[in-house]
């Protein structure tokens, strides 16, 4: 049995903010333990969407709700933003708001880095900028006029004088074990998508805890998060229709190897996606059973907290649902009694 396993909840950048952060209390109500906010400049598609600034959107939502935790999935520090800034940034959430705040960190996808100049760096240019940035990120919090010099990064006697007590626990994405490495030699906790149970088991897990061997590290003591795709409504076929918008995600890995940055292009591959690609990837149901039996198999893999990635035209609808009919069941199964 997991103890205390912890759920969470991915609000998609579909709304505008004034209606994230009004939601922000449907989760807390709905009995949710965190809110995890994608950090994207371009969002997956194009139509009827919009992308408010993460970091911005979260100050707000914590200061509405009084319990619930927040934190990035994923914040990528390799060129829009300066590592040193992430820190500063999350260092001040925390302090803000006191062991509610997380950060989470990945490689990127290039539709978040192109639009702003950048020119789309490999996947190995990216994974040695994240180590970098991890390591700049956990300097600052640790000590006073911290300097540095990597092969991307430098720090010249940098102090943030705002920090939190205890720090912020920081989390590292990733699909492949290069990264989940980079998360085991650093990381609180470790996040990656619903994935293939073998592959879990066979290669991200035995690379995440040869990386916190590498450092003398616990790997008991890191954290492991599974992200679940979700796309509820009452009718199947239009819950169908609304997980199409997602279809591009199913070919992620193409998104983070290429520079494909216009969500309009975006948007039109992911209509090549078949109605049974999509089945095999999300959770569609309106049914209880589906995702349950997903969180269970999350467990028994030896996942500690998993968080739904929740994309539907009724988002009340579903954190009513899910507060209704999952929540309880997962915290009465799952928590010591």
């Amino acid at each position: 049995m997991i103890l205390a396993f912890k759920l969470g909840y991915q609000t998609a950048g579909l709304y505008p903010p004034q209606v994230m952060v009004e939601r922000c209390k449907l989760m807390e109500k709905a009995g949710l333990d965190i809110i995890w906010w994608p950090d994207h400049f371009h969002p997956w598609f194009h139509s009827g969407n919009q992308e408010a600034q993460a970091w911005v959107v979260m100050a707000a939502g914590a200061a509405r709700t009084s319990r619930i935790s927040f934190g990035t999935a994923v914040t990528t520090p390799i060129l829009r933003y300066h590592p040193a800034i992430v820190a500063q940034t999350f260092a001040t959430l925390g302090a803000m708001f006191p062991e509610r705040v997380l950060l989470g960190l990945g490689t990127g996808e290039s539709m978040n880095e192109i639009p702003l100049g950048y020119k789309w760096p490999s996947f190995k240019e990216r994974a040695e900028r994240l180590e970098e940035a991890v390591r700049i990120i956990r300097l600052l919090w640790s000590e006073d006029f911290a300097s540095f010099k990597g092969k991307y990064y430098r720090l010249h006697k940098a102090n943030l004088y705002t920090r939190p007590k205890p720090p912020v626990p920081l989390y590292v994405a990733a699909n492949g074990p290069t990264v989940a490495k980079i998360a085991g030699r650093y990381a609180d906790g470790f996040i990656t998508p619903m994935m293939d149970p073998d592959l879990v088991r066979n290669v991200l897990f035995p690379a995440l805890r040869q990386g916190a061997k590498e450092k003398g590290r616990d790997p008991s003591k890191i954290e492991t998060v599974m992200e679940l795709s979700t796309y509820y409504d009452q009718d199947r076929k239009r819950a169908l229709q609304y997980a199409r918008k997602w279809g591009a995600a199913t070919l992620g890995a193409l998104f983070f190897k290429l520079p494909i940055s216009d969500p309009r292009d975006i948007e039109e591959i992911g209509k090549i996606v078949s109605d049974e690609a999509l089945m095999r990837n999300f959770i569609v149901s309106s049914e209880p059973e589906p995702y349950i039996k997903s969180i269970e198999k999350v467990a028994e893999m030896g996942f500690t907290q998993a968080y739904f990635s929740g994309t539907t035209a009724d988002e009340p609808g579903f954190l009513e649902f899910l507060g209704k009919h999952v929540i309880p069941y997962i915290k009465s199964t799952y928590t010591d009694p």
